[in-house]
C-alpha cells in the first residue's frame, strides 16, 4: 500500500533539519523574521527564506508582511501538536538510558506548546482539573463537566467564547517531557491566557519558557491545589 501523499509531503517538509529547527522555535506562537529563524537554524537568511517559502506553500507556516519585514508563525495548533508528538517519538527511539524532553530544566518546568501550557506546569494544571472533576479524559479529548464550567467561570474564563472559536474546544496533547496528556484546544488556550492576565504566570522573552510568579505560586496552590 502506498503512503498517503499528503502525509509523505508533510514528513518531507518537517524532515529537513533546518526547517525542523525553525518550526520548533515557532512553537511558542510568536511571529519571527527569516533572519531570526536563520540564526537558530544555523543557515543564511537567504537559505532560510527558501525553506520558509516551502513551509508556507505546504501550509505549515503562515507569513504576514508589515512594512519591510515578513513575519512567520505556525499555521495552527495542529502543526504544533504534530511537532510535539514527533519530539516524543524521536526521544523514545533512543536505546540508552535517557531523560525525555528538553535538557533545559526551565523548559521542563513550564513552556508554551503553541498557545497552551505544557511541561510540569501544564500537566499539573490538567491533573488538577481532572482531580476536581472539571474535565474527564475521553479518547483524544477532554470533556468539560458542568462543575468544570462553574469552576472555570468563577476563575474568569468565558466558556462560551472559547466554544465559539473555530477549532477543537478541548483536546489532549501528549506532553514531550512528561509523557502524559496535557489540556490543549480553545479551552487550554483560554486557561493559559487567563493565568497570564492574572499575572500568575509570565512567558520569558524570546523563549517558550513559562515562569510562575510569586503571586501565581500562592494562587495556584489555593485554587488548583498545586504546589510547585
Amino acid at each position: 500500500m502506498n503512503a498517503d501523499p499528503n502525509v509523505a509531503g508533510v514528513a518531507i517538509l518537517i524532515g529537513d533539519s533546518a526547517r525542523a529547527s525553525m518550526l520548533c522555535l515557532l512553537m511558542d506562537k510568536r511571529a519571527r523574521t527569516a533572519t531570526e529563524l536563520a540564526h537558530v537554524a544555523g543557515i543564511t537568511p537567504q537559505t532560510a527564506s527558501a525553506h520558509l517559502a516551502k513551509l508556507v506553500h505546504g501550509e505549515l507556516v503562515t507569513v504576514e508582511k508589515q512594512g519591510r519585514h515578513r513575519y512567520y508563525r505556525l499555521a495552527n495548533e495542529n502543526v504544533a501538536a504534530a511537532l510535539e508528538a514527533l519530539q516524543v517519538v524521536t526521544t523514545a527511539k533512543i536505546k540508552r538510558p535517557y531523560r525525555p524532553g528538553p535538557k533545559d530544566q526551565n523548559l521542563r518546568n513550564g513552556r508554551m506548546c503553541y498557545d497552551h501550557l505544557a511541561g510540569t506546569l501544564g500537566i499539573k494544571i490538567t491533573q488538577a482539573l481532572v482531580n476536581n472533576g472539571s474535565i474527564i479524559e475521553i479518547g483524544k479529548n477532554f470533556d468539560l463537566t458542568e462543575s468544570g464550567v462553574t469552576f472555570l467561570t468563577e476563575l474568569g474564563i468565558d466558556i462560551d467564547k472559547a466554544r465559539a472559536k473555530r477549532r477543537k474546544f478541548s483536546q489532549t496533547c501528549l506532553d514531550w517531557s512528561e509523557r502524559q496528556p496535557h489540556l490543549a484546544g480553545a479551552l487550554g488556550a483560554a486557561i493559559c491566557d487567563k493565568l497570564v492576565s492574572l499575572k500568575w504566570i509570565k512567558q520569558k522573552k524570546n523563549s517558550r519558557v513559562v515562569e510562575v510568579t510569586q503571586t501565581g505560586r500562592k494562587n495556584l496552590k489555593k485554587v488548583f491545589a498545586i504546589s510547585l
